[in-house]
């Protein structure tokens, strides 16, 4: 439930000293809950008390500006941000929110469907900023060590989140690739330019943006939308599928309480709008190559290439970390062979190249299930840029990081979609 779109490898977290726009990622192992407190297994190997929630909580007046300053002991070894997605999980979301806020300081939770990461975040900074300047020796120290987490938990109650922050504590730093999504579109002579309809979804720390005249990235007689992505951006059915589903989840939240029942919707919108067969009524359930010419660039500073991409693809994922829809990884492993043929190299999240994977329908799709299934496997690059056919289509739609955002972008008002690396982030996991 939150941000992360890891269920089954992971959750986020973000150490605050190296630039809140930059997200880490946390990769536990095996948790044990004990009534008397929180235990860390690593591997069989033993485990590790989590400590005093003291660790862990932020004084109110860090958090909240009007608040009366108090005097703290010690400051917290491991003081964390937490994000949550509370429409998310089968509307679970709200309960684990409960249970954060029962275990922190309840003003250190925020619900993503009520705040933006990013207003948050740019809030306590602008209050540490204050506090610093005022000789705050504690706001000095939770600013170097403040950690982020936007969680996905498969349990709500306390002890599975006692058992979370334990591991947030024993995390080390690592480097993973952050990627920025370009759209450009001509100034239209007349009608509307923001190619993005409205969907209330919850916030996210990338959501998509129009640049403004003195950013780097305008250019004159366009306009320029900015987004970008950590886990994966895909583009096609997936996105219409997930789109559909966010949107009825939106008019209708009651009928979504648990998960096997928004399996099942899931299931009929991806029947209904020709996921599992072409549809002759559904023209957005074209194939990619209809709708745009995708090129690629496979290092950086070399030349653009055109990237044939074959008839039957109907979606396609642009992957950096190894995990997509549920904690598949759809590129899978490569034989040594076909490394060899197709000049492939060893996946890495901080090797500056994005794997691009394409799917014909949800029964290619289900190949993920099997032991070492994946997609087709079609190039891996430094930059990917979609070019659109003109009146090839109304409109198409886009996913990012799973329920961080769906867009629906109107292909006839714009003519580039690139995607880039935009630098590395500092990240976290397991420490060995």
């Amino acid at each position: 439930m939150g941000v992360a779109v890891l269920p089954r490898v992971g959750d986020l977290v973000l150490p605050l000293a190296q630039g809140f726009q930059s997200p880490g990622l946390f990769f536990p192992t095996r948790m044990d809950c004990r009534m008397d407190g929180c235990a860390i297994g690593s591997n069989g190997s033993g485990s590790k008390s989590c400590g005093p929630l003291s660790d862990y909580r932020i004084p109110d007046y860090i958090l909240k500006p009007d608040s009366e300053r108090v005097i703290v002991d010690n400051a917290p070894s491991c003081p964390v941000v937490v994000f949550i997605n509370s429409r998310s999980g089968g509307q679970l979301g709200s309960g684990l929110i409960k249970s954060y806020r029962e275990v922190l300081n309840e003003a250190q939770v925020f619900d993503l469907s009520e705040e933006s990461p990013d207003k948050v975040l740019h809030r306590l900074y602008a209050n540490f900023q204050r506090l610093k300047s005022n000789g705050d020796l504690l706001a000095i120290q939770i600013e170097k060590s403040l950690r982020l987490i936007g969680k996905k938990n498969p349990a709500t109650d306390q002890e599975a989140v006692k058992s979370f922050l334990g591991l947030v504590k024993e995390a080390r730093e690592m480097s993973i690739d952050s990627w920025h999504i370009i759209m450009r579109m001509r100034v239209p002579q007349e009608g509307p330019c923001d190619p993005i309809a409205p969907l209330e979804l919850p916030h996210s720390l990338h959501a998509f943006h129009r640049v403004t005249g003195s950013d780097e990235l305008n250019v004159e007689g366009y306009h320029t939308f900015r987004g970008g992505f950590w886990n994966y951006f895909s583009m096609g059915m997936d996105a219409q599928v997930s789109y559909g589903f966010h949107s009825e989840r939106k008019k209708n939240p009651e009928k979504f309480k648990n998960q096997l029942s928004n399996q099942g919707t899931y299931a009929k919108l991806g029947l209904k709008q020709g996921w599992f067969a072409p549809s002759l009524t559904h023209s957005s359930s074209r194939n990619i190559s209809q709708l745009a010419k995708v090129k690629i660039m496979k290092r950086p500073g070399g030349k653009w290439e055109e990237l044939k991409i074959p008839s039957s693809i109907r979606s396609i994922i642009c992957l950096n970390l190894p995990s997509f829809s549920g904690g598949f990884n759809p590129w899978g492993t490569p034989g040594t062979r076909k490394k060899q043929d197709r000049d492939l190299t060893a996946p890495y999240v901080d090797d500056g190249l994005i794997e691009v994977v394409g799917f014909r329908d949800a029964w290619h799709g289900l190949v993920l299930l099997a032991p070492n299934g994946h997609g087709t496997r079609l190039a891996q690059a430094h930059r990917i840029r979609f070019e659109f056919h003109k009146g090839a289509a109304d409109h198409t739609f886009m996913r990012v990081d799973d329920t961080s955002a769906h867009t629906r972008a109107y292909t006839h008002l714009y003519e580039t979609f690139e995607i880039l690396r935009r630098h590395i982030i500092l990240r976290f996991t397991k420490s060995p």
